[in-house]
């Protein structure tokens, strides 16, 4: 059991948390840019395009429109999408799931133009191109 004393300490402790990191008082959706945007205690503001998080990237304007804060302030839910997000992870740029995140920067790799890829591509076709899958061989 927690004595009076632990409780009203736990309570300080909370009580200066809050005041020190900002936490959402408000969210929703600029449905002319896409983007959710979040504004905290202090005045400033967050904003993401949709298109960028995981959950949200295929979502309706309908879907989006719908933003809860979560009772710490430091989450955003859409209820219609039972997507969530915790804020101090989309600060640091984690729009979602590592593996998510890691299929992301490497189709952004994937199409990037570069003289050195230029140049691996065509030494690679004076070679005769990409070597068959080992499936189409045996098959």
């Amino acid at each position: 059991m927690v004595s009076r004393e632990e409780f009203e300490r736990a309570n300080r402790l909370a009580n200066k948390k809050s005041r020190a990191t900002p936490i959402a008082v408000d969210a929703h959706f600029d449905r002319m840019n896409r983007r959710v945007v979040i504004t905290f205690n202090s005045g400033a503001e967050f904003r993401f395009p949709a298109d960028h998080a995981e959950g949200l990237e295929t979502a309706t304007l309908s879907q989006l429109q719908e933003i809860e804060i979560t009772p710490s302030g430091l989450g955003v839910y859409f209820p219609r999408l039972d997507t969530d997000f915790y804020i101090p992870a989309l600060l640091e740029g984690i729009f979602g799931s590592e593996k998510w995140m890691a299929a992301r920067l490497g189709a952004k790799g994937g199409r990037v133009k570069s003289l050195a890829k230029s140049a691996a591509a065509r030494a690679n076709g004076r070679l005769g191109g990409r070597p068959p899958k080992l499936a189409a061989v045996r098959g």
